[in-house]
């Protein structure tokens, strides 16, 4: 016997075979023996579906949603849709690892190429990007779908009043490593693409440092189309639950007017147009423990290396969807067209308030900027939750608890802890110096769009710095990284910039993105990531030869620092017991010592 959530209630004595609602029909075999049942599901857009024999059916409809097409498949069918709609014209926005074309797909009226071209048309422009994890690819198909009713169905007015851009396919070579094992928590499509890049490389997790090609391609088209709402489509993983598509976005982040936005006008725009097609939408879902939903959710700010936190970081309307893995592949792509769809009606409508909301933020300046976040001092508060039967249970096989779904709809009143309340500041500087010597920073600055002014001439300049304390590196490396933490004391100082050096003005649209990645507390910054470990590095020593007799010269000399000496050996027995811990520890107070190690080599103008 098992312990069963059930009416909102905890109840004993449920049987282990309880008869489940019918289960929708599957994808595949290997799911049918291993996941929870599927809810029963039919809405009003599945009248979006082509029918058998329609000339410009997906791939996807045609197959029953039961695959998906390949790369190479999904690129034809763009080409052949190009050649048929003059509004549609297919962008490379880079290249990949393994040398596939990163397509991004233009759909306007204006029949652009260019970003000029688009914004020339001053029309409102939605970003949808697909695939970052390449198994998660609903938005590929609903993608294709929009875009055949945009130009040749019933859909063309949307165009009359914004324009699109979709990537159907972020992650490209990760989506040739294509498996029916590559999802083992998702109800199809079958076979399915791979998280990672072809360099094992999750994407998002890399908007910041900007490591991988493929991002750096997505980034720069942020950038140059200067798109007005940018949608981020994956599938979720984790618990059951009755809603079908789920989205949400940084709300009390570095965009607050943004926030707002999403919050009044985005968010129950779509989830009205979404609940009136037959889909069950809700907020996201990130379950305090997923083996008992009744202990909560949790919500909050995402950091700079997530689509939601970097988004919120340069100003760009972002929201995250999260289609849930469990429910079956044609409904999670119905819902997809759907949501893409009212997100395009609405953005036309809404263009004047989206556009004063991200003017105002860009222009805010904001003197303190929060770095990290922790979750409200004050109690959650409970909220109505659309979820699905379960029982606790023993596990013979792992020897812990398992959960097993009945598939059998209730609604459970669960916490919601939010964590949006600022952990750590930073005092926002007039300017940033680097010094030439970390190009590849610079580099990565420019790659993001934020404006630096490089020094011709060698330049003196009053500044402030960081002496870093007890660097602290992580056990086992993270995104290609090992990454590291640091104390920090501020020092001023007078520093001479060699020519070549950077000045970075924080008085610019993205100066709050230039603070999160130059500040050492920003936990996306470039020196958490690792970029700076060699300002970690002693490299000039003292042999005990040339330092026995100095240091017993400078002790005899100067009182005052043989007093120090001797407290700071009565206090630290290692130090005490350590003969060249004794010799460094005077080392480091004669004028041989490299005044510049553990300085963070970026300084602030203040």
């Amino acid at each position: 016997m098992g312990t069963v959530v059930g009416s909102g209630l905890l109840v004993l004595g449920l049987a282990a075979g309880a008869a489940a609602a019918p289960a929708a029909p599957d994808t595949g075999a290997r799911t049918k023996a291993i996941l929870p049942p599927a809810l029963p599901w039919s809405g009003r857009s599945e009248a979006l579906i082509a029918p058998a024999g329609h000339p410009w059916i997906t791939p996807a409809e045609a197959a029953g949603f039961v695959s998906t097409p390949s790369y190479d498949e999904t690129v034809a069918w763009l080409r052949r849709l190009a050649a048929a709609a003059p509004e549609v014209r297919l962008v490379s926005l880079g290249r990949s690892p393994e040398g596939r074309d990163i397509w991004m797909v233009v759909a306007s009226r204006e029949r652009a190429a260019t970003p000029e071209a688009l914004r020339a048309g001053g029309k409102p422009t939605l970003f949808v990007q697909c695939g970052i994890h390449s198994g998660e690819i609903d938005g590929k198909d609903a993608g294709l779908m929009l875009l055949r009713d945009l130009t040749l169905g019933s859909r063309k007015a949307l165009l009359d009043g914004a324009n699109l851009l979709l990537v159907p396919i972020f992650n490209v070579d990760g989506h040739e490593r294509a498996s029916p094992y590559a999802r083992i928590n998702q109800r199809g499509p079958s076979p399915s693409g791979w998280r990672t890049t072809a360099r094992n490389l999750n994407l998002n997790r890399d908007y910041g440092k900007l490591d991988a090609p493929e991002t750096r391609a997505l980034v720069g088209a942020l950038d140059r189309w200067a798109p007005d709402l940018f949608l981020d489509i994956h599938v979720t993983d984790g618990i059951d639950y009755q809603y079908d598509v789920t989205f949400g976005h940084n709300a009390r982040g570095w965009s607050p007017a943004i926030g707002e936005w999403l919050e009044k006008a985005f968010t129950p725009a779509v989830r009205s147009d979404l609940t009136a097609m037959g889909h069950v939408p809700g907020g996201l879902v990130f379950a305090v423990d997923d083996l008992d939903l009744v202990k909560g959710i949790g919500r909050g700010n995402a950091q700079l290396r997530f689509s939601t936190g970097y988004g919120d970081a340069r100003h760009l309307p972002t929201v995250l969807v999260e289609n849930h893995s469990l429910k079956p592949y044609r409904q999670r792509v119905l819902g997809t067209y759907v949501l893409v769809e009212s997100a395009l009606r609405l953005v036309a409508r809404e263009a004047p308030a989206l556009r004063a909301a991200v003017a105002a933020d860009r222009a805010r300046r904001a003197p303190d900027l929060p770095v990290d976040w922790k979750p409200r001092a004050e109690p959650p508060q409970t909220i109505d939750f659309a979820a699905v039967e379960y029982r606790r249970e023993p596990s013979p096989v792992s020897g812990g608890t398992r959960v097993v779904w009945t598939g059998r709809p209730l609604t459970l009143h669960i916490p919601l802890f939010l964590t949006d309340q600022p952990t750590a500041t930073v005092a926002r500087p007039r300017a940033y110096w680097i010094p030439p010597a970390w190009p590849e920073v610079v580099e990565r600055l420019q790659a993001h769009g934020i404006r630096v002014e490089r020094m011709a001439e060698a330049r003196e300049v009053e500044v402030e710095s960081d002496r870093l304390r007890d660097p602290k590196l992580e056990a086992a490396p993270f995104e290609g990284h090992v990454r590291v933490t640091a104390a920090a004391t501020p020092e001023r100082r007078h520093e001479r910039f060699a020519a070549g050096a950077v000045r970075v003005s924080t008085d610019q649209p993205l100066g709050d993105l230039a603070v999160l990645l130059l500040e050492p507390a920003s936990p996306d910054s470039f020196f958490q990531w690792g970029f700076f470990d060699e300002a970690l590095q002693q490299t000039e020593y003292v042999e005990g030869y040339a330092m026995e007799p100095m240091a017993a010269a400078m002790l005899a000399e100067d009182p005052a620092l043989a007093a120090e000496f001797q407290k700071a050996l009565a206090g630290d027995a290692k130090l005490a017991a350590d003969p060249k811990a004794r010799l460094q520890w005077l080392y480091a107070r004669t004028p041989f010592f490299d005044p510049r190690w553990n300085l963070y080599p970026v300084a602030r103008e203040r």
